[in-house]
Order: structure tokens, then C-alpha cells, then sequence
């Protein structure tokens, strides 16, 4: 996949992973207005899917856009999930069950930022996988549902939970196969 370059950022899929970020703070604004937010919470997931099949597509997967992705969906998020727990639409463990994934993440993304082997082995073999798709999808009907005030809204914060859990377990033995293969560098 290449090197980290500052001029990636102004490919297509970086653009539109970048794009996430104003509607991150747009999200607190509309929120009162639910067809304003699911209208943001559409755009900011039509922004995700549509960054990785582009870059795919037209080859412009790089290591800055395979960081900057998650970097801004992470973000994204935590403003929704802000939001609706001070909003009252979502109590705090219901918060807690959403971001099961981000939290089993956590550690990860402190041993990618404390170890060049690892940030090495990210930027070569970076993609998304199908528990976390799954894990998002949950995460995307909990939120609608928990912005409806649905009364099927605990169930689905449980399922997400669980999926959430298989996907940071998955990204987990992802990474670390990934920085086993790796060869150690010379110093």
C-alpha cells in the first residue's frame, strides 16, 4: 500500500472520509429535529461505505486514508453517542453497550500509537471485515432506534453489544497476525 503522505488526504476517499467530521458537529444541532438526523446519520454512513468502495475501486487505497477512515468514523461517533446520552435518548450503559467495539478497539489503538511495528503492520494490511460491518450496521438501527425511542431499543443495544464484541476480537487477532508476519527491522 505504499508510505504516509500528507497529499493523500486530498484523494476522494480521504475527502469523504473528512467529510464526517462536519457532520459530526452538526449532529448536536439537528439532533431535536430526528428527520435531521437520520438524514446525518444517512449521509455520515453513505460517506463510509461510499470512501472504501472508491478507494478500491479506483485504486487509491493508502495507509493515510486506512487511518484517517476510522479516525473519523470514531469521531463521528462519539458526537451521536454524546448527543443522544445528553439528550436523554440514550442512558449511559445504553452508551456503553453502543461502543462495545470502540472500547475492545481502545487498547489496540494505544499499541498501534506506541509501537512503530504495529502502525507498520496497520498501514500494509488496513481493511474493514465483516463482523465489523456487521457491528456497524447494529450500531447505525440502535441509534435510529434509540433517536425513534423504539421500545425494541435495549434488545438492539445487547445484539450490538455482542456483535461489537466480535469485531474488536476479530480486528485484535487481525493486527497481531499482521505484526507477527512482519519481519523485524534492523536498527
Amino acid at each position: 500500500m505504499g508510505r504516509f503522505r500528507a497529499r493523500d488526504v486530498w484523494l476522494v476517499p480521504s475527502l469523504l472520509s473528512l467529510a464526517r467530521l462536519p457532520l459530526a458537529v452538526a449532529f448536536p444541532l439537528i439532533q431535536p429535529w430526528r428527520v435531521g438526523s437520520f438524514l446525518i446519520l444517512v449521509l455520515a454512513g453513505g460517506s463510509d461505505v461510499l470512501d472504501g468502495w472508491y478507494a478500491r475501486r479506483f485504486n487509491q487505497v493508502t495507509p493515510t486514508g486506512a487511518v484517517l477512515d476510522p479516525v473519523t468514523d470514531k469521531l463521528f461517533a462519539l458526537s451521536v453517542v454524546v448527543t443522544l446520552v445528553m439528550t436523554k435518548a440514550l442512558p449511559v450503559m445504553g452508551a456503553v453497550l453502543l461502543t462495545t467495539r470502540e472500547i475492545g478497539e481502545l487498547p489496540l489503538l494505544l499499541w498501534f500509537l506506541l509501537s512503530p511495528r504495529a502502525w507498520r503492520a496497520r498501514a500494509t494490511k488496513a481493511a474493514a471485515n465483516v463482523p465489523g460491518k456487521l457491528a456497524t450496521t447494529l450500531q447505525f438501527v440502535s441509534i435510529v432506534a434509540a433517536l425513534m425511542r423504539s421500545s425494541y431499543t435495549e434488545a438492539l443495544l445487547f445484539v450490538t453489544a455482542g456483535a461489537g464484541a466480535g469485531a474488536a476480537l476479530a480486528y485484535w487477532m487481525r493486527e497481531i497476525a499482521a505484526t507477527r508476519k512482519r519481519a523485524p527491522e534492523r536498527t
